[in-house]
């Protein structure tokens, strides 16, 4: 089975691909009940892809909140309901010593956090306030990071351990900006996106550092529609928004939406 579904994936995602294969296998086969890491909506698909082809194991994903982008699975026997098993997900809560304003960002609070040697994917979303943070974690590793967790970009910093229920939800900030464009290539949006030059973006595409939709893509004429999040290491992270067009030059008007 496993050989047949790796072309449906690519190369990089074989890693994953054999560890949901195996999560899958376990609950089937074996009658265990497996509980992952919190995993993207790439790995989120790829793991139901799995599981969808398994009529002996079900699964459910749970992010703490219903919008959740960041997930943890749940999978058991078919016998067994996925519901009545807890993903074991709390609230860490971090604000600064005495009530300062934070002018801290999302990559600042994660930072802090992976700098403590952790994986990433021990941690769900991230919701920033101007006051703080409440970070969705493991369980798990909610006392280490409450134990350790003492400054973010050096400001000094307190934390609490929270029920899911105590969750504040931010909906993430975006930039909002429109382009015109030719088409709706990868290569020429995202060089106006993130405002650098079509060459100078295409290296980082082929050497395999954007994702579209989480998924890896390398092929710089890729074509993006309307919903697709778009993410480059190094550069940040956009969604586009609305595609009108095209305009009396022939160009598309595009809606860019970039994380902040």
């Amino acid at each position: 089975m496993s050989q047949s579904l790796y072309v449906h994936f690519h190369p990089d995602e074989r890693p994953f691909v054999d560890r949901a294969l195996e999560w899958v296998e376990r609950a089937a086969e074996r009658h265990a009940t497996v509980v992952t890491d919190f995993l993207d909506p790439r790995q989120q698909f790829i793991l139901q892809s799995i599981a969808g082809r398994e009529p002996d194991a079900v699964l459910r994903l749970d992010g703490g909140y219903p919008e959740a982008e960041r997930k943890r699975a749940v999978i058991v026997p078919a016998y067994r309901d996925p519901e009545d098993v807890d993903c074991d997900i709390a609230v860490l809560a971090v604000e600064a010593s005495g009530g300062k304003f934070l002018e801290l960002d999302h990559g600042d609070y994660l930072g802090a956090l992976l700098g403590l040697g952790i994986k990433r994917d021990v941690l769900g979303d991230l919701h920033v306030r101007d006051d703080g943070c409440h970070c969705l974690v493991t369980e798990e590793m909610a006392g280490f990071l409450h134990t350790h967790l003492t400054q973010v970009h050096r400001v000094p910093v307190r934390t609490d351990i929270l029920p899911r229920e105590s969750l504040r939800v931010v909906q993430p900030e975006m930039d909002v900006t429109v382009i015109t464009v030719a088409s709706l290539r990868l290569d020429g949006v995202a060089s106006d996106a993130f405002r650098v030059s079509r060459s100078k973006i295409m290296d980082p595409i082929r050497a395999g550092r954007c994702r579209v939709n989480w998924k890896t893509e390398e092929d710089p004429s890729a074509r993006l529609e309307e919903g697709d999040v778009v993410s480059l290491k190094g550069y940040g992270r956009f969604k586009i928004l609305k595609v009108d067009g095209p305009t009396k030059s022939g160009r598309l008007r595009v809606a860019i939406g970039k994380f902040i």
